[in-house]
């Protein structure tokens, strides 16, 4: 496996702490679970979908949380005291698991659903107003030209009226 030294973009650059960090987890990772499996859909411009396969999860035997960009899935199976039957081949797993997916800024769990063994979690990202790109006018010989800012309100106050 190939090394990589990340600390020249420790010295170039500010707030990117947590990029680096999940970087260093990435690369230093060497036992990758691969239990449950699950996919990773795009099913529009700024919408998602994580499917895990859960066969033989109930609702009741999953969790879903989602905390500091981090979406969390949990399964644990619990032991059903109306079965007596003696298990003579298990090749459906049956084990407990965790698994963990990052996520960007700004994406929203919207809901989830069981499915013929297949738990799905839609996600969205919803970037605020006042972090969207805008455009901003510039002033021809001093005097601005109502509205400055594109997408602000065009009604200019009577105290501006009477300045220019």
């Amino acid at each position: 496996m190939r090394q990589f030294d990340l600390a020249p973009l420790y010295r170039s650059t500010v707030g990117f702490d947590r990029l680096f960090s999940a970087l260093d987890q990435f690369v230093a990772s060497d036992a990758v679970p691969t239990y449950p499996p699950y996919n990773i859909e795009r099913t529009a411009e700024n919408a998602y979908r994580v499917t895990v396969a859960v066969a033989g999860f109930t609702e009741a035997d999953l969790s879903i949380e989602v905390r500091e960009n981090a979406l969390t899935v949990k399964g644990e199976r619990k032991p059903d005291p109306e079965r007596r039957a003696e298990v003579l081949h298990q090749g459906i797993a049956a084990r407990g698991f965790e698994r963990r997916f990052q996520l960007a800024d700004y994406v929203q769990v919207t809901g989830a659903a069981l499915e013929n063994g297949l738990l799905h979690v839609d996600l969205i990202r919803e970037i605020p107003e006042a972090k969207k790109p805008r455009r901003i006018e510039i002033a021809i010989g001093g005097k601005s030209r109502a509205p400055a800012i594109e997408g602000a309100a065009t009604e200019v106050p009577a105290e501006v009226q009477k300045a220019a």
